[in-house]
């Protein structure tokens, strides 16, 4: 059985992290119904090229990065702008165990689909509300979106080579990370108030903000800055408390270094014959070489420049120094490792046939994840959950058609 088998979760968020969130509940288990609005649904679908390809390679209307999200729901459209689209939103939470929301602070009061509105029918509810600033606070109001967090948050202080050298500057992370860790941490609180739940038989508000996701996710960065009162410095690939630990350029293109102790360095200088560089007390433990990295990184790339990748990978695995290639998409998918763990998947889907997928990294012996389906189409289960869940007749159902509700 799922772990999370029989807990149904109504999903109102759009774009990732709220649909990030929803997806790693829906592959859990629970029956994830995502609320989209008619006609148009989740801005995402549209967010291409590329474009899922039908089975005769051509191009579908739904966009790659709306099914990174949303796999294993059922996508319902329903306008709760309208009074009989607030009652069937109002009625599906009643029945949830859980609500995702990212409106903006106070949006959804107007429907009725506020947490204390709903708090009053449904006291059991767990209701997530994601956005950028949170529920309080002089920027509550304001819009947040993953681009600018990271700037804000101070990622993009941390990212990027040093303004002294060409092409310096601060730099987003290549995926949005923000969205994607602040959907981790709604799933974690999500699943914590279910625990408290079984404890206490209520419900509770999970407030999310990407910003304090972002500033908690700095690590010992922020670390860094509140015990030394100095602001980090972007260093390109490098690590500010350990060297050697990143880029070396090698005979064919590049390796990662990923030296986290003395032995491991004196393991490398062997192997490079430079021994007498870990014999040098300003090179000999990690303190001396973070305190003298601008001596020591270019007399290893010296050395480094004389094998191939492939060859270093060999040599230093060997000798357990840690190292690795700097892969391309396609790379990665090609990785022996990347195939034994399953990663690349393919789910089925009623227009397209399949639609490839990124597995979920979750190994759970007792209660694995599932997988049953691709993202829904927009409304595919609209007419089954009127009819299964709040027993809607085809003549009712038909109504709302008419009116635009659904």
């Amino acid at each position: 059985m799922s772990a999370l088998s029989g807990i149904r979760v109504l999903d109102l968020s759009r774009i990732l992290a709220g649909p990030w969130a929803g997806q790693i509940l829906a592959d859990l288990g629970a029956e994830v119904i995502k609320v989209e609005r008619p006609g148009s649904g989740d801005d995402t679908r549209g967010w291409g090229p590329p474009f899922v390809k039908d089975p005769d390679g051509v191009d579908g209307q739904e966009a790659a990065y709306y099914h990174c999200a949303n796999r294993n729901k059922q996508s319902i459209t329903l306008d709760f702008t309208q009074k009989e689209g607030q009652q069937l939103a109002i009625a599906l939470a009643k029945q949830s165990d859980v609500l995702i929301e990212n409106f903006k602070v106070g949006g959804l009061a107007a429907y009725g689909l506020d947490y204390p509105s709903l708090k009053a029918i449904n006291p059991k509810l767990i209701y997530c509300s994601i956005t950028g600033f949170g529920q309080n606070g002089p920027y509550a109001k304001r819009a947040g979106y993953d681009f600018m967090i990271q700037g804000m948050g101070g990622l993009m202080s941390l990212t990027g080579h040093p303004d002294t050298e060409e092409g310096g500057g601060p730099m987003k992370v290549g995926v949005a990370l923000t969205d994607i860790q602040c959907g981790l941490y709604s799933a974690i609180g999500i699943l914590a108030a279910l625990v408290q739940r079984e404890k206490t038989g209520e419900g509770q508000h999970i407030d999310m903000a990407l910003l304090d996701v972002q500033v908690a996710c700095l690590a010992n960065q922020a670390m860094n800055y509140l015990v030394s009162g100095q602001s980090p410095k972007r260093l390109g690939n490098a690590h500010p408390n350990i060297v050697p630990y990143q880029d070396f350029p090698t005979a064919d293109g590049n390796m990662i270094l990923a030296i986290g102790n003395d032995r491991q360095f004196r393991a490398f200088c062997e192997l490079a014959d430079c021994i007498h560089l870990a014999d040098n007390p300003d090179f000999a433990t990690n303190a001396a070489r973070v305190k003298n990295r601008s001596e020591l990184i270019p007399l290893l790339r010296q050395r480094t420049v004389f094998k191939t990748t492939a060859n270093w990978i060999t040599l230093l695995e060997a000798a357990s120094v840690p190292c690795g290639p700097i892969n391309n998409l396609q790379q990665v998918f090609a990785n022996e490792q990347v195939k034994a763990r399953g990663l690349h998947l393919d789910l089925p889907h009623p227009t397209f046939g399949s639609v490839p997928q990124v597995a979920s990294p979750l190994r759970l012996s007792k209660s694995p994840v599932s997988y049953h389906s691709a993202a829904p189409q927009l409304g595919e289960h609209t007419e089954h959950l009127l009819t299964e869940l709040l027993g809607l007749s085809s003549a009712e159902i038909a109504q709302l058609r008419t009116i635009g509700v659904i």
